[in-house]
């Protein structure tokens, strides 16, 4: 049991530190690449992202890759707004 935890524990630190030097990477340069609006945004921002990016590295990774845009909300109130358009 004890090698198992221990297998565990050092796997989550790998990923956290494969996390932590793909967050470093992606709030200098990546996060301008998916969310253009956070381009000019100033070192407090990226601060406050660094622990996000760190933990969800796999999906950002291919979304920096893929160069996809941020996902856009969908709701039953805005794909009516958009079926009727106001005159």
């Amino acid at each position: 049991m004890e090698t198992l935890v221990s297998l565990l524990l050092s796997a989550l630190g790998l990923y956290l530190l494969l996390g932590l030097i793909f967050a470093a990477l992606f709030v200098s340069f990546g996060v301008a690449k998916i969310a253009p609006p956070a381009a000019s945004a100033g070192f407090g921002f990226k601060l406050l992202i660094l622990p996000g990016a760190m933990v969800f590295w796999p999906g950002l990774l291919r979304r920096w890759i893929k160069q996809l845009p941020p996902p856009t909300e969908r709701s039953a109130h805005r794909d009516a707004a958009k079926s009727h358009p106001s005159s």
